[in-house]
């Protein structure tokens, strides 16, 4: 499964080589409705095919069509989905991103990516991460407050044989005292009742759990907290939280855990523990903005009028822009557009600005829009 991150959107952004095709459509997670979605993506590319027959030479469209057609013939793919579905094709690149919010079938053809489904999805601000963490093995999520989805990014190792091979058995037995030279034997503390090598055993055991958390950590942080930048929640006994906490370097780890073994959980239940432990965070992020937004706009330094706002934007003068979720504006005379919102969102991170979705109830305007200037 790959969802959706800030640099996606950010390559996104960019300029493509046409012709772009973006196909949107909502997808089942269960049989027998996950049937019928291979059909409905084969009649969008249908689509995809006529309007670029219309526009662009065949010799441009080919390759496009070739990569979007070659889905369609991967069942395996078929199996697999989410909520939702966005596949974007140029002669230069296939992306594909399972949603975790439905979407509604739309088809694309242009000189760049239509990318506006996506903007409202990894722009909102109830996302996170949780990680099941067990003692040889962890699993990796991703969700809001709607569902989990598991994950599985590439370079994350999943058990401890990923993290570290045959190692798990030499180091269990070669390793060191902190300060003693490389090779001399770790003497296992031991009491005069202890049966033979059963301390040893248990201690080399924690160390091998140390060195898969810490590798489990390094990747987590590198592959996923990064380039997101979505906090992560730990689910785990309270002695496993505590030793992945001891070796943990990822700043998006948050204090709140589940302190319970995620293997007895189920996703539904897991998702409750994991939202109980966001909410507070979540809105307490959307309290300050939205405190940030009034005192900047008593110094005129905010706005929530949309055409102003949408100036700003181009100006490259909006650093924070909060944009109702689900909210729609039509376009204005001068601005032309089905979403006013949406053209919006793009500019202001196409000036390295900061946008976050939010829900109707936490808007602090009436307007949809919601914006912090930089000057």
């Amino acid at each position: 499964m790959h969802t959706i991150t800030n640099q996606d959107v950010s390559g996104l952004l960019g300029v493509q080589k046409p012709p772009c095709v973006s196909v949107y459509l909502p997808t089942h997670r269960s049989y027998p409705d996950s049937k019928e979605d291979a059909v409905h993506y084969r009649d969008l590319v249908d689509q995809a095919e006529e309007a670029l027959r219309k526009t662009y030479p065949h010799a441009e469209s080919r390759p496009v069509l070739s990569r979007l057609r070659g889905l369609t013939e991967d069942d395996a793919f078929w199996t697999q989905r989410s909520d939702g579905l966005a596949v974007l094709a140029s002669p230069a690149k296939l992306e594909v991103f399972d949603l975790q919010r439905p979407v509604p079938e739309r088809v694309v053809v242009g000189d760049s990516f239509h990318i506006k489904p996506l903007l409202r999805i990894v722009q909102s601000a109830d996302r996170f991460h949780v990680l099941c963490l067990q003692r040889e093995a962890v699993r990796l999520y991703e969700g809001n407050r709607d569902g989990l989805d598991v994950i599985e990014p590439a370079g994350v190792p999943l058990t401890v044989q990923d993290a570290l091979g045959t190692d798990v058995a030499v180091q269990r037995k070669e390793q060191t005292f902190p300060g003693k030279s490389a090779g001399e034997k770790h003497p296992p503390p031991r009491g005069p009742n202890a049966p033979p090598g059963h301390a040893a055993t248990r201690d080399d055991a924690k160390l091998d759990t140390e060195r898969f958390f810490r590798a489990v950590d390094q990747a987590v942080l590198e592959r996923v907290s990064r380039p997101t930048g979505l906090p992560l929640v730990i689910a785990a006994l309270p002695e496993q939280q505590a030793i992945f906490r001891a070796v943990s370097q990822n700043p998006n780890l948050i204090e709140a855990g589940i302190e319970q073994g995620p293997g007895l959980m189920s996703e539904k239940e897991l998702l409750a523990a994991a939202w109980k432990c966001i909410e507070p965070r979540y809105l307490a992020q959307l309290r300050q903005m939205t405190d940030d937004f009034e005192t900047a706009r008593a110094r005129a330094l905010a706005s929530d009028d949309p055409a102003a706002v949408f100036r700003a934007a181009q100006e490259g003068r909006v650093g924070i822009l909060l944009v109702e979720a689900d909210r729609k504006l039509p376009g204005t005379p001068i601005m032309e557009t089905d979403d006013l919102l949406d053209d919006l969102t793009e500019e202001v991170l196409r000036h390295r600005g900061k946008v976050v979705v939010v829900p109707a109830e936490q808007m602090p305007t009436v307007s949809g829009v919601a914006a912090i200037y930089r000057y």
